[in-house]
């Protein structure tokens, strides 16, 4: 990642300041108190309003955290060793800024909007305020329309809605940030000319990383560049070496960014990579600031820190232009812990959660999805008929499986339909594993899932399922195509399209028991 220049930082942030230079009189102006770990505070400046931009001397900017009776207490964006008490500092009369735009595509920036990519300057006009207030239910309409993540585990059980939030949440290492890559990259197919005839929007998106090492990030980027999705996607970076001020307001970038699409009629998915982190740069500077901790050390006002954030992510009414923002905060637990503060905060935030755990991810069952704890709170809303119609049942499968398995252990004698329970749930957890970055259109989860649920693979050995998953797959493709492009076109499964699947499945089988 490219090195940003004091002096760009200055200039982005004196960019939204155009139109804005009005006479300055005797409140507008304060003098600095105390200065360092990135905050200050400032006598005077009585009209200042909170987030409200204001300029120290040396071509510094910070942002209006702390309004208290006699002095205000403020973020800075630059150096703060450039700062001395009793320097004099003026009011901006703007709230602090992100510019957005299409030029934002494909492009790698900070949390101010600067690139660091190293691709050349980002021409854009059109700033909105880093801090906006949530629109009321009666500017929003029903999460109804799917946001395919092309994660069969996924979109068959904890199916995500265009305008939902949805929460990612496991220990470190677990594979998260693999959930959310595999998101955008499905998103391709959104933009193609196929997906236009379909009626389907096409989804622009933003990936925040919030205090990930730089090298992490970059190799997200690198993936991202490999299978073509950052043709569409902006990625908003306050790296873990970037001062706290950055990490704080990064989502809330990455939030304003979205909030253009969505505002446009258009559809925005935002991840947030973690809000762990964010909680802890919040934390930092809230006690750097002496404001009373809490729980854990953490301010007050933790929890509408995020839920501020995350009721940004909403599906307009059709009088607004129908647009939405989706969005996919990721939490980082210790030791699975999900009754730990921020955890509880945040799923008591959003529309359901993805739960990764420690021992399925080592086992080799990837995505490494508890079913028992995951859910969606918009659930089949947010799913084809189609999906609906195969996945109803395997969520209940799968449960039971992995409750009979631990059974099962003890090796004692098992009855004939506890066996076949075993049987089906093995193949069924096989079924679903699914390697990194080959996200699976919807059409053929939908066959896929059809084959597991209806008795198709009871014959198969279990380390063949996967085998026979691609090849069967490959075959319909190949021989009655007319079978995906139903699905995908009226989102149905008709009974004509079961009888071909079981007609397919027919003709199939012989060969792939001989080979």
């Amino acid at each position: 990642m490219a090195e940003v220049r004091p002096d760009e930082i200055s200039a982005i942030l004196r960019k939204q300041l155009a139109g804005f230079e009005n006479e300055v009189d005797l409140y507008d102006t304060g003098t600095v108190l105390q200065v360092g770990d990135g905050i200050a505070r400032i006598y005077g400046l009585t009209k200042v309003m909170a987030s409200e931009l204001i300029e120290f001397p040396n071509d510094v900017f910070g942002m209006v955290l702390n309004l208290e009776e006699d002095n205000v207490g403020c973020i800075l964006f630059g150096d703060s060793t450039l700062i001395k008490e009793g320097d004099i500092v003026k009011r901006t009369k703007r709230v602090a800024s992100m510019p957005v735009g299409e030029e934002m595509l494909g492009r790698v920036i900070t949390p101010l909007g600067l690139p660091i990519d190293g691709k050349g300057a980002i021409n854009s006009d059109k700033f909105l305020p880093i801090e906006r207030k949530a629109l009321g239910v009666i500017q929003r309409a029903p999460v109804k329309q799917p946001l395919q993540t092309g994660i069969v585990a996924v979109d068959a059980m904890i199916p995500i809605g265009r305008g939902q939030r949805e929460l990612i949440i496991g220990d470190r290492q677990t594979g998260k940030t693999a959930v959310a890559v595999d998101a955008i990259i499905n998103q391709k197919y959104t933009h193609t000319e196929e997906a236009k005839k379909d009626g389907i929007k096409p989804v622009y998106c933003i990936y925040v990383a919030i205090g990930q090492k730089n090298s992490t990030v970059a190799s997200v980027v690198s993936k991202l560049q490999e299978y073509g999705a950052m043709e569409y996607t902006t990625v908003v970076v306050a790296s873990a070496s970037d001062p706290a001020p950055l990490q704080y307001i990064a989502p809330y970038s990455g939030a304003s960014l979205g909030e253009f699409y969505r505002d446009s009629g258009r559809d925005a998915l935002v991840i947030y990579d973690d809000l762990s982190k964010q909680a802890a740069s919040y934390r930092e500077l809230s006690l750097l600031l002496r404001r009373p901790p809490g729980r854990e050390a953490y301010p007050g006002d933790v929890f509408y820190l995020h839920s501020r954030l995350l009721e940004r992510a909403s599906k307009l009414s059709d009088d607004l232009g129908g647009g939405s923002l989706t969005a996919l905060p990721i939490i980082e637990t210790q030791q699975g812990d999900v009754s730990a503060y921020i955890p509880t905060n945040v799923i008591s935030i959003t529309d359901g959660q993805i739960y990764l755990v420690s021992n399925l991810f080592n086992g080799g069952v990837r995505p490494a999805i508890d079913i028992g704890i995951s859910v969606s709170r918009v659930g089949g809303n947010a799913q084809i008929k189609a999906m609906k119609k195969v996945a109803g049942s395997l969520k209940l499968d799968l449960a039971q499986f992995r409750e009979l398995e631990s059974f099962a252990k003890f090796g004692s004698d098992l009855d004939k339909n506890t066996l076949k329970t075993l049987s089906k749930g093995a193949r069924l957890v096989e079924l679903l594993k699914q390697k990194l970055y080959v996200p699976m259109p919807v059409e053929r989860q939908v066959v896929s899932i059809y084959c597991g649920t209806n008795g198709f693979l009871e014959e198969i050995e279990i380390h063949d399922v996967k085998r026979f998953e691609k090849e069967f797959l490959e075959f319909i493709g190949m021989k009655y195509n007319q079978i995906f492009d139903t699905i995908r076109i009226e989102k149905q499964l008709k009974d004509e399209t079961v009888e071909l699947i079981k007609k397919a499945h027919t003709e199939f089988i012989t060969v792939f028991k001989k080979s």
